[in-house]
């Protein structure tokens, strides 16, 4: 009768260590969720993902104004570069009167 007795000893020892370690297996996972929650919270990574987006949104609309505010430049350098070229008529237009005076004059 001492066999059977063990055998069901060995049995139950089994079950029980199976619990056990189900039940270590689970704290061990209920751990591991706590501690990456921590880590979440702690690196405040939902707080930099929204400052990001906030910065790349203003960056978006810089690069529009910049955009805007060189299309101005580029619209006032033509109508600089025109009136170089009308002072420049202009200053050839001056020297032949200038010489066209100094011979009437003359």
């Amino acid at each position: 009768m001492s066999a059977p007795t063990s055998t069901s000893s060995a049995r139950n020892l089994f079950i029980e260590s199976k619990a056990r370690l189900s039940d270590r297996i689970q704290v061990n996972v209920n751990n591991t969720g706590s501690i990456a929650k921590q880590i979440v919270r702690g690196s405040k990574s939902n707080e930099t993902l929204m400052h990001t987006a906030r910065n790349f949104a203003l960056q978006e609309y810089a690069l529009e104004n910049s955009e805007t505010n060189l299309k101005r430049m580029q619209l006032l350098t033509n109508h600089l570069n025109l009136q170089l070229d009308n002072i420049q008529k202009s200053a050839v237009v001056i020297e032949d009167v200038k010489e066209q005076l100094h011979q009437i004059l003359s």
